[in-house]
């Protein structure tokens, strides 16, 4: 673990930090949007309001974690933008996406959205001290609570007036979800964080909720999986296994849970963590690299970057609740292998490739950055696995 965490260190600080910041706008504001396979930065594209807020989550944790002040400059860069240009003053809540300049381009409203600026404002009020982004977090969990939800659970898109409509933007696969895991889990995430910097107990009391959520409607116990795509009702919708999801799903559970401090919950999630992580070693993991999906029996063997970055983390969190399991050690040291000779793109001025096929190629030629490419999932699997190795 060390000697991995070592080389984490490095990759963190020699290749993604630079790549990121040099993308900073200093002429309008937060990060450029948009890279182009070949390389080519698009300083007039779209500018999510998802990647605009992982970036600044990235850079402050970055902060937390190397100490190096720099990094807490780019941090409020990313905040100073979300305040100004991502947050609709107005009505309330944070938009989907906004032009270059910062004017809205999407003003759509969705849960999802809503979270991930928790997710990085707990972080940079962490970072900073900074009251208002602590104050500003605490705002956007009222609205998820009170604008997003109905007596089931999270419902997803809104439009700017918090109007539901149609789930276009996280339906996937032929479907169209009313509820999903994937906006489930990452309120989870944002509320760990908000509750870990702030201790409210309203906080806590969604996120234990939304554990038992999981537990009771979302894991399969039958199929040893998470559901994914739901109808209003959380009637799973679709058979799908996210194999990416599911790992990243069983190192989540488990840092929720460490926050809490509750033995209770902790205890009824590690037999969950422990299924998950063990179903996608057997069947998405093929000592080397993981694959994306299985969808009706098929599977997507595309191996994309953010499922090998979780992978690593969700083997080693596994290792380390169950050291017995020394395969899963194995396992995070062998996709970290293959991210070093597959996934990170060597080419000057580069960062990951989106995915490369089952051998290896990036056949696809996406893009290096866009609304959904950043350096949440890479740099945080750096980070995670530079905290675990320092015992923290």
């Amino acid at each position: 673990m060390k000697t991995i965490a070592e080389e984490m260190k490095n990759h963190l600080s020699e290749c993604i930090i630079p790549f990121w910041k040099k993308l900073r706008d200093d002429e309008n504001g937060g990060y450029y949007g948009y890279m182009d396979y070949d390389l080519q930065v698009d300083k007039k594209a779209v500018k999510g309001c998802i990647l605009n807020s992982r970036i600044t989550w990235f850079f402050a944790n970055a902060y937390l974690t190397l100490g190096d002040e720099s990094l807490l400059k780019e941090a409020k860069h990313g905040y100073e933008f979300m305040k100004k240009y991502c947050i609709d003053q107005e009505r309330g809540g944070v938009y989907w996406s906004v032009a270059y300049d910062g004017t809205p381009e999407d003003t759509t409203k969705h849960t999802y959205n809503q979270a991930f600026s928790i997710y990085a404002l707990s972080s940079y009020y962490d970072a900073s001290g900074d009251g208002d982004a602590l104050r500003t977090a605490k705002e956007l969990f009222h609205i998820i609570e009170e604008r997003c939800m109905d007596e089931v659970g999270y419902k997803e898109a809104f439009d700017r007036d918090f109007c539901e409509i149609e789930n276009d933007k996280l339906s996937e696969n032929g479907v169209i979800a009313q509820k999903t895991m994937n906006t489930l889990l990452h309120v989870f995430e944002a509320y760990t964080e908000l509750y870990r910097v702030s201790g409210d107990g309203e906080v806590r009391r969604r996120l234990e909720w939304i554990l038992d959520t999981i537990a009771d409607k979302i894991y399969n116990p039958a199929l040893h999986r998470q559901e994914v795509f739901f109808d209003s009702k959380m009637r799973s919708i679709l058979d799908l296994h996210s194999y990416g999801h599911d790992i990243e799903t069983a190192w989540l559970i488990r840092r929720g849970t460490d926050v809490l401090g509750e033995k209770a919950y902790e205890d009824k999630m590690l037999p969950i963590i422990l299924d998950l992580t063990g179903q996608v070693y057997k069947t998405a993991f093929d000592g080397h690299s993981f694959a994306n999906e299985c969808e009706k029996g098929v599977v997507d063997e595309t191996r994309v970057w953010w499922v090998q970055a979780e992978a690593v983390v969700g083997f080693l969190n596994a290792y380390q609740l169950a050291p017995e399991h020394t395969e899963y050690l194995e396992a995070a040291r062998e996709e970290w292998n293959y991210i070093k000779e597959r996934l990170i793109d060597r080419r000057g001025g580069s960062e990951w490739f989106w995915d490369v096929d089952k051998d290896g190629e990036p056949v696809s030629r996406k893009p290096i950055v866009e609304p959904w490419k950043c350096p949440y999932h890479n740099g945080r699997m750096c980070m995670e696995v530079i905290r675990r190795a320092a015992g923290k």
